[in-house]
């Protein structure tokens, strides 16, 4: 059967809707039968609101209010559309939008945790982090709001300010951040040398483009550096994307008809395999990939394919863990159900959900100038006065500093550096 994608992605400004996968769903005689009773509770409730609560509400509003709580229930990830929020989706997945520029989810204690600020947005200049705790919008208290409601607070004209209340690990009381709105422009992949051989890229997002960009954006690199003798494949604080395009990544880095991903579900049609077409096209390029707790969805989706074959080492901190299909659901009236309708597992069949992908070497994240300045500091002979000169002839230095390159500032990236650079050498010697 051939597998059929949708392209059909949640707006970055909400938790990440990582992968749409549109199967058919069965209406059984059993599904179709209601419960007698939990029928007569329902409708006796509905009939004691309209009687004795304070203020009149239609039954139009109260049943836009159950079917809302009832797929807010179901999980995080699953939700009602109306006619608006379905328009607003379709524009969203253009890659422009407005908004903050940031991934939350709804935390157990009813806040709204911050999953990952995306690159170069409003939310990321702001300084937001991941898992930052957001407890009141413009002064007020979201605690027990849903996440379309919080959604729609943060929603606004660009140029417009808001202001978040965060609670942030170690930083003792919540602060304020304000944030002015912007139409929200997604760049999924870019990339730059570290030093001559030796590239970095970075995938913020899995858009229907981020395929071929990262294919073009390699080749630059390619003519760039000369002969590529590794890559720093950065997926940290990507909150995942679209599904065909986590399968062209992984498609780019790995030999043909390699297993992926597979989904299993209740559904006819959500069990599913998905394999790479072509050979590997990086010419089996060294890889370290770099992982977070922003990193979610499909970006876990590449990181435990290739960790899973062996094709990359994987460095950094255990990924979000978002390992749920959430497939769109047209209703009438241009309304829709976004609804989780399956689990994603990598090739060895462990599954994602809840648990992450945990890396190969586990680095906290920080940065140099700490060793930069311990290291100004430190004596060597030739500091020393009237030290004997090396008689070997000038050589151009070919390392890269961690000051002379804005990634290698990076404590995470520069032992991703380090580890390939010691590949690199060992190789050379056998």
């Amino acid at each position: 059967m051939k597998l059929r994608y949708s392209l059909v992605r949640l707006s970055l400004s909400t938790l990440c809707l990582a992968v749409s996968v549109m199967a058919p769903l069965s209406h059984s005689a059993d599904n179709n039968s209601l419960p007698v009773e939990s029928t007569r509770k329902f409708v006796d409730i509905i009939e004691k609101i309209k009687q004795n609560y304070v203020t009149e509400v239609s039954d139009e509003v109260l049943f836009d209010y159950a079917i809302r709580g009832m797929m807010s229930g179901l999980d995080p990830h699953s939700s009602y559309l109306d006619n608006a929020e379905n328009d607003e989706l379709q524009i969203r997945t253009r890659g422009e939008f407005g908004g903050l520029g940031i991934q939350i989810t709804l935390s157990e204690e009813g806040f709204v945790r911050v999953i990952s600020p995306i690159d170069d947005t409003p939310a990321a200049r702001a300084g937001m982090q991941p898992q930052d705790l957001i407890i009141r919008l413009n002064g007020k208290p979201i605690q027990g709001k849903s996440l379309e409601d919080v959604l729609d607070i943060m929603r606004g004209k660009p140029g417009t300010k808001i202001t978040l209340t965060v609670a942030r690990e170690g930083a003792g009381a919540p602060f304020d951040v304000t944030i002015v709105r912007d139409i929200i422009r997604i760049r999924s992949v870019r990339a730059s040398v570290l030093s001559p051989g030796f590239g970095y890229m970075r995938i913020s997002s899995f858009q229907a483009n981020t395929g071929n960009d990262m294919a073009e954006a390699f080749t630059r690199l390619r003519q760039d550096t000369g002969e590529l003798k590794g890559m720093v494949l950065d997926l940290r604080n990507n909150p995942g994307g679209l599904l065909p395009a986590a399968i062209q990544v992984s498609d780019f880095f790995l030999p043909a008809n390699t297993l992926v991903v597979y989904t299993e579900g209740r559904a006819p049609g959500s069990n599913q395999k998905f394999h790479t077409e072509r050979a590997d096209a990086s010419g089996n390029v060294p890889l370290v990939v770099l992982l977070n707790g922003g990193s979610a969805s499909a970006s876990e989706i590449v990181a435990a394919a290739l960790q899973d074959h062996r094709r990359a080492v994987i460095l950094g901190k255990r990924s979000f863990g978002k390992g749920s299909v959430q497939t769109i659901l047209p209703l009438s009236n241009e309304n829709a159900i976004k609804m989780t309708t399956a689990l994603f597992f990598s090739p060895s069949g462990s599954s994602i959900q809840a648990e992450g992908v945990v890396p190969d070497i586990e680095v906290e994240p920080g940065r140099t100038n700490e060793q930069k300045k311990e290291n100004t500091q430190r004596l060597s002979e030739a500091d020393l006065d009237k030290h004997l000169e090396n008689a070997t002839p000038d050589k151009q230095q070919e390392e890269e500093q961690p000051g002379s390159v804005p990634e290698l500032q990076d404590l995470q990236v520069l032992e991703a550096y380090k580890l390939l650079k010691a590949v690199n050498i060992y190789s050379m010697k056998q």
